[in-house]
């Protein structure tokens, strides 16, 4: 168990030495007034008893030595250890990480920043998230509170009915008209309202670290559902003239079929690629209006055609990618900050939990006038008043509160685990996104020399069938073969463009608004 005196504490209690001496103040009366904290003379056998002002500065100074003393429980919170490498096993270039960038120099497209401007302003799940981190703000303001004494005000003005011994000057019951003040004050020696305070101010910076998850998760998938609308659209189009192609085909081997050129089967294969080719294309057009509704629900609108701004093989990428070090993550990435706050969160809560285990000091008192008659409610005479410590702790449920303590440390062991897993997690998504990037810039490279080269057979085997030497049944297969090679490339170049995205988000980018 280890024991802290912060040193920010310190002004704070010699602000205590100061409210302290003005509620014995308060509540001590000299002699002459026959009042002390000790009780009630008025209405007891008690001799009134002399309070000089050096016993004042001596309870007053009790006081404040047990609020020196007093130490917060329980473990105060440290970075865990975390075995870093010098860099990413997948990173092939040095530099600042594209992480620095502000999300609108890396998409570059005006359509897709206008977009994402507009998610940002209207997307549902985002303002929640706003919504929630003023509620802890709210809540750790109202942790603060529990530094502050408790005072409340009462009085009483009786109706009706009598009661014959009880209507005295100077004593609050519901047949005297009263006025009261209490406090209640506790005197946080062994560090609870402290490690509270903590544990809410953890709170809160973890739920503002989820509202950058959020921005950043939201701007990468907007980005990443635009960059599939332009997908479908490029597959879309290939398939239209994929189809415009099939039924030039077919309108050719009906007209071989009647000539007796070609059998029944050869054609049946002819009408069989037309009708896939149609099916083709009723795919990609009810795709590319769901994938519309999904955009528009991250815009926090209704379903709406989206607008498109350069074609899919018109999106420009980054021609370097640097991810930058390693140790930048624990420093960058909201979902790693927030796993770190819930973490000095638990760790709080064992001396929230510690220190319930230990006796209460309380500084009470309460300060009023009392009288039968409304009329001398402020003579003299009519006033009472009393204060004292008070000390409480647990007896019965001592057990229950230690079997608490082992509860939050457990908790703790639990946040412990689940920050060294998204750690793990973040790594491997840098390195999976550095991996994909790398390997779809070579397929892209790739995939072009491959429709280039099918260009080149179509064209031969056009020449081939028009001057007699071939069936047409060599340039319907090389139409094919052209039609799914360029399908894969734009399907390809998606791939970099997300690959992109996905890695700027596993850096943790968008810090710039």
């Amino acid at each position: 168990m280890s024991r802290r005196c912060s040193n920010h504490a310190r002004p704070a209690i010699q602000g205590c030495v100061d409210g302290i001496d003005q509620f014995i103040d308060l509540c001590m009366f000299n002699a002459t007034d026959k009042f002390v904290m000790k009780g009630l003379s008025r209405f007891s056998n008690w001799e009134p008893i002399a309070v000089t002002n050096r016993a004042r500065r001596l309870a007053g100074w009790y006081l404040v030595g047990l609020l020196l003393t007093g130490c917060a429980l329980g473990p105060d919170y440290r970075r865990p250890e975390i075995d870093m490498a010098e860099r990413f096993r997948m990173a092939e270039t040095e530099g600042q990480s594209i992480a620095n960038l502000p999300w609108w120099q890396l998409l570059r497209d005006e359509t897709l920043q206008q977009l994402i401007h507009l998610a940002l302003k209207e997307n549902k799940d985002l303002q929640q998230a706003v919504a929630s981190v003023e509620e802890l703000q709210a809540r750790l303001n109202v942790t603060l509170m529990d530094f502050l004494p408790n005072m409340d005000v009462n009085a009483n003005a009786p109706v009706m009915g009598t009661l014959g011994g009880f209507l005295r000057p100077g004593f609050a019951t519901p047949f005297n008209y009263y006025g009261q003040t209490t406090l209640n004050w506790e005197i946080d020696i062994w560090g609870r309202i402290r490690r509270s305070n903590e544990a809410a101010r953890a709170d809160l910076l973890a739920r503002e670290e989820n509202r950058r998850a959020i921005v950043l998760t939201l701007i990468s998938a907007v980005a990443q559902a635009y960059f599939d609308l332009l997908q479908l659209d490029s597959q879309l189009d290939i398939a239209h003239r994929a189809l415009a192609s099939w039924q030039e085909s077919v309108s050719i081997a009906q007209a071989q079929l009647q000539g007796g050129m070609i059998s029944r089967l050869d054609f049946d294969q002819f009408a069989a690629e037309r009708a896939n080719a149609s099916a083709r294309v009723a795919e990609l057009e009810r795709r590319v209006v769901q994938k519309e509704n999904e955009i528009s629900v991250l815009l926090g609108r209704k379903p709406l055609p989206i607008a498109r701004g350069h074609a899919l093989m018109g999106q420009l990428t980054l021609l370097e990618v640097p991810a930058g070090l390693p140790s930048e993550l624990l420093q960058r990435r909201p979902d790693i900050l927030q796993a770190e706050q819930n973490l000095a969160a638990a760790t709080a809560r064992i001396g929230v939990a510690k220190a319930s285990r230990f006796p209460k000091l309380t500084l009470t008192g309460f300060l009023g006038v009392a009288s039968p008659a409304l009329s001398n409610l402020l003579t003299s005479g009519s006033e009472f008043g009393v204060g004292g410590l008070g000390l409480a702790g647990p007896l019965l449920n001592a057990k229950s509160l230690g079997f608490e303590q082992r509860a939050a440390e457990a908790q703790a062991r639990q946040a412990l685990a689940q920050y060294e897993q998204t750690i793990l997690q973040a790594f491997r998504e840098v390195e999976d996104a550095l991996i994909a990037i790398r390997t779809a810039d070579d397929q892209f490279k790739a995939q072009q020399q491959q429709v280039a080269a099918l260009q080149s057979a179509l064209q031969v085997a056009n020449l081939r069938y028009e001057g007699g030497v071939t069936s047409y049944v060599d340039v319907l297969l090389a139409k094919r073969t052209l039609f799914d090679a360029e399908s894969a490339l734009s399907a390809t170049h998606r791939l970099h463009l997300v690959s992109v995205v996905q890695l700027y988000k596993a850096l943790g980018g968008g810090w710039a608004r």
